[in-house]
């Protein structure tokens, strides 16, 4: 083993050994653990700040793209929001311990199946910062160790963050290793986090598509897949035009950087001569280039033709595909083909449209009259999550706390036996 792998290694061991610890903690004692660590980030702003702006200024010398200096970047309100969203984490119901389900069997056995933690969980990311308190603060919460991976990006943001949380559990009956930073800069350290199957107990990927699917094929830790967010919105031929155009704008410009943002437009055929001039004059007025097919070139010269490609493009940019559809048949035919499986959206009037679009869609989220924008933990009342799990075995969706557990049984009976034999004397 060389010395690159044994240390990824070391770091592994003690976060084992951390969740060991973790796993007798109470709730109470978690919680304090993660106000300690809030008002550790309020106090460690000035540090934390100076390293993200070296993090900002080695990327735009390098000429980063704008999407990426915004997932890059954070503020002191930014900051200030990270803390208190980690004391909102502190104060949820604690979910570990928590009985799922219970009977008494006819025999007079006690069954519980109970919620526990899932050991020591990895996390893989790109340069989102922010990522790094979500996933320490949601691991400590269900009892996890938590070993972050985040990219040589924001190394210097994710060591000043990882430091002062390391020194608020300090002070604190949770042990520091709960919260560590994979260590080394290559992709060398990645693959031997990937191998430590029996040290690690999931593996969380968080970014673009050859992350996601690189971790999937080469991870032998058992993996929860997050999706890239090709997400669409669909105008039904019986949706308000009004109530259209606001959730559009908002999916596509409130933040397109992120995997919620909607990457795609389909417009019924009905309604198209009357909301598409509309539409495409609202998004060229927000910077948004339109990638259209021939109908929806038909209504703006400044639409630019979509290829193949573009209909299943995650653009994080002020960019969008666009295309006309005969049906709400057609259009759910179109995002089986061209969706990520993480969220879409529908906008009508119509009871019967609306069960329908989120019948037929295998997607993580649906939303009926409403951005996909909304797929996000804090806004279904998570407190945070780790990202949109497009999976289906065990999390689906966003992944709050209770995703990071899993279930054990307890049995509890008074001298019960199940075989007839009587003992030997």
């Amino acid at each position: 083993m060389d010395g690159a792998a044994a240390t990824v290694r070391g770091a592994a061991l003690a976060a084992r050994e951390a969740a060991v610890a973790l796993a007798t903690t109470t709730g109470a004692e978690r919680a304090g653990a993660l106000r300690a660590i809030a008002a550790h980030l309020t106090a460690g702003q000035a540090d934390i700040l100076a390293a993200n702006r070296r993090d900002v200024a080695a990327a735009e010398s390098a000429g980063r793209s704008a999407t990426v200096l915004d997932r890059l970047r954070i503020t002191a309100p930014q900051l200030a929001a990270l803390a208190d969203m980690v004391t909102d984490l502190a104060d949820q119901a604690d979910p570990v311990g928590e009985t799922a389900a219970g009977a008494v069997m006819p025999n007079g056995l006690e069954v519980r199946r109970i919620r526990v933690p899932l050991g020591v969980v990895g996390m893989i990311y790109e340069g989102r910062p922010n990522v790094t308190v979500d996933a320490a603060a949601l691991c400590l919460k269900s009892g996890n160790a938590a070993l972050l991976r985040g990219s040589s990006t924001a190394r210097h943001t994710n060591a000043a963050l990882v430091s002062v949380m390391r020194s608020a559990l300090r002070d604190t009956s949770v042990p520091a290793d709960a919260v560590q930073l994979v260590p080394g800069t290559t992709h060398a350290s990645v693959h031997e986090l990937m191998a430590l199957r029996g040290l690690v107990d999931v593996l969380i990927p968080r970014g673009g598509r050859e992350l996601i699917q690189a971790t999937v094929r080469e991870s032998a830790v058992p993996v929860i897949e997050t999706g890239v967010g090709n997400c669409h919105v669909y105008v039904d031929e019986h949706a308000d035009l009004d109530k259209a155009l606001a959730v559009l704008l908002d999916a596509k410009t409130q933040r397109p950087s992120v995997c919620n943002a909607t990457e795609s437009l389909l417009v019924h055929e009905a309604v198209a001569a009357r909301f598409l001039p509309r539409a495409l004059a609202a998004l060229a007025a927000h910077g948004v280039l339109v990638h259209g097919d021939e109908r929806v070139r038909s209504f703006d010269d400044a639409v630019v033709p979509a290829t193949e490609e573009d209909w299943g493009r995650e653009y994080l940019a002020l960019e969008l595909s666009a295309a006309v559809v005969g049906s709400l048949d057609a259009a759910v035919a179109h995002i089986r083909r061209h969706g990520s499986g993480h969220t879409e959206a529908i906008v009508t009037d119509s009871q019967t449209a609306a069960r329908r679009f989120v019948a037929a869609l295998d997607t993580a989220v649906v939303a009926v009259n409403a951005s996909t924008r909304f797929a996000d933990g804090g806004e279904l009342g998570l407190g945070t999550e780790l990202g949109i799990s497009t999976q289906k075995l065990h999390a689906r969706g966003p992944m709050g706390v209770t995703a990071l557990t899993t279930t054990k049984y307890v049995l509890v009976g008074d001298g019960h036996t199940r075989g007839q034999a009587a003992p030997r004397p």
